[in-house]
């Protein structure tokens, strides 16, 4: 490739590791105005302005974390702060976060229109990454506004297909206080269908982005939720995380998958994303559902907690989420999946929680009682490296499900890559470096992680934003200069 001069900073000697490769092969990066503009054997020192020794360690693109959630437990400038460092920790470059109106995050329900301006003015100048919002149609009118929050670059929304009937903790009669939803209104299958088909309208609408819309399932049945936490409940020989995936069983995840899959084929909605499969009940689903329609673009995704968590965690209550914690037997065939490339991409579902607001002040080990969520975006990329490594996953398979595929997916063409005219978002880990998790560790607000005492292997050392360094050696360096990504976006 041709020499570029008056580059901004070269960074020698990286071992880069792309998507859609094969092989890791031993390159200097130049970077210009934020983008990578030379890959290539050598380049001279005298090119840069700045140069920078990568020391034989692994370059991965930036991590895209296409599933975290901030501001849901504490306001969102505090959590956009505190939480995209821990990204940054992680060898995340890109928070793609769920948000929904409603009880929790701006605790306000009422038009997108009011909403969406406030979030926005609340998240600039709070992230150290970038960052963008898949949103949520929770009452009829959000689905009226659809258009305009593409307008707004939201080209990814989001069904909580648990959320009429059950809530967000556990068990609630009280959803529409919770959803701040009119009393008439009902959040149900058909308001369900009445999304995708206003999604297939708008892909005919903007034939341009088609491709980058898309729409997101938590996929879980609220009648069998409700009915099974009833049963668990009333059997002593349950507790801790086993009740609670007991009481919320893989088949509900199953049943979700099924109705979401022929909704989206009666609506002509094509391109789904089916979010945390938890078990193998629901990646069977997911699986029977691809085969029945073929014509549907389905992604499947998996988060960092249920590939290393299983029901005999030490955590326990730490690591209550929704989809719950599965069987060892559910994380290792969650694992074959990713292993035979039917798992799109990895998430962390990053929600921090701190321990003053997870546990139950009068009963702290009471697993009904406990929050919902936890953190884990700080380590993505060491946690799929470290357990991905010792099963044979690749680095260049790592990078796909990381960083590419959600990149491609959610509209964000710039991001995802190291080559030539993308975002020059780059972390640089070192693969025989073992630590042990411990929470004190972590540049989060959580406090503690479930992921506590693990040994991984795979440290991020370096992190680069846009040719930037935000992250090195345990610190966040510089200000927040994470940029709202507006999509879909374009190679330069």
């Amino acid at each position: 490739m041709a020499a570029t001069s008056g580059l901004d900073t070269v960074i020698k000697n990286v071992r880069i590791v792309r998507p859609n490769h094969s092989t890791v092969e031993v390159c200097d990066l130049g970077i210009k105005d934020g983008k990578f503009a030379q890959v290539s054997p050598d380049i001279s020192l005298e090119q840069g302005t700045e140069v920078i020794d990568g020391k034989n360690l692994l370059g991965f693109p930036g991590c895209v974390d296409a599933h975290m959630h901030i501001g849901i437990y504490q306001p969102l400038e505090q959590d956009a702060v505190a939480e995209s460092k821990a990204a940054a920790m992680g060898g995340v470059t890109t928070s793609m976060n769920y948000i929904r109106t409603g009880q929790y995050y701006l605790n306000k329900g009422g038009p997108y229109g009011e909403f969406f301006p406030e979030l926005l003015a609340r998240s600039a100048g709070n992230f150290f990454v970038d960052y963008g919002y898949h949103l949520a149609p929770i009452s009829p009118g959000h689905i009226d506004e659809m258009s305009w929050l593409i307008e707004q670059g939201v080209t990814s929304f989001k069904i909580f297909m648990f959320y009429g009937g059950h809530g967000l903790h556990g068990l609630s009669d009280q959803q529409n206080l919770f959803l701040m939803i009119k009393k008439e209104d009902r959040y149900d299958f058909a308001h369900f269908e009445f999304i995708m088909r206003e999604l297939a309208r708008l892909r005919q609408q903007y034939p341009a982005i088609q491709d980058s819309l898309s729409l997101s399932l938590h996929c879980e049945i609220a009648e069998i939720l409700t009915a099974y936490t009833k049963l668990v409940q009333q059997d002593t020989t349950l507790s801790g995380l086993k009740a609670y995936s007991a009481a919320r069983p893989p088949h509900s995840e199953g049943l979700a998958i099924c109705i979401a899959s022929y909704l989206a084929y009666e609506t002509d909605c094509v391109n789904i994303n089916l979010l945390h499969l938890s078990s193998r009940k629901a990646l069977e689903a997911a699986l029977r559902m691809q085969t029945a329609f073929p014509h549907i673009n389905f992604r499947r995704e998996v988060t960092l907690g249920h590939l290393l968590l299983d029901v005999n965690a030490a955590a326990g209550k730490w690591a209550k989420v929704n989809p719950p914690i599965r069987s060892r037997q559910d994380v290792d065939f969650l694992w074959n999946a990713v292993l035979s490339g039917q798992v799109d991409w990895v998430v962390s579902d990053h929600a921090c929680c701190s321990a003053e607001q997870k546990a139950s002040l009068t009963d702290p080990d009471n697993i009904w009682l406990a929050k919902s969520g936890f953190g884990g975006t700080e380590y993505l990329l060491s946690g799929v490296f470290s357990e991905g490594s010792r099963r044979g996953l690749s680095y260049n398979r790592m990078a796909e499900l990381l960083s590419w595929n959600p990149a491609q997916r959610f509209g964000l063409l710039c991001k995802g890559d190291i080559a030539v005219g993308y975002d020059a978002d780059l972390v640089l880990l070192d693969p025989d470096d073992t630590f042990v998790v411990q929470a004190e560790n972590s540049l989060s607000e959580q406090g503690y992680t479930p992921f506590e005492g693990m040994e991984l292997t795979g440290r991020v050392k370096q992190t680069f934003l846009r040719g930037q360094l935000i992250y090195d050696q345990g610190n966040v360096v510089g200000s927040a200069r994470g940029q709202y990504l507006k999509r879909p976006l374009s190679l330069a």
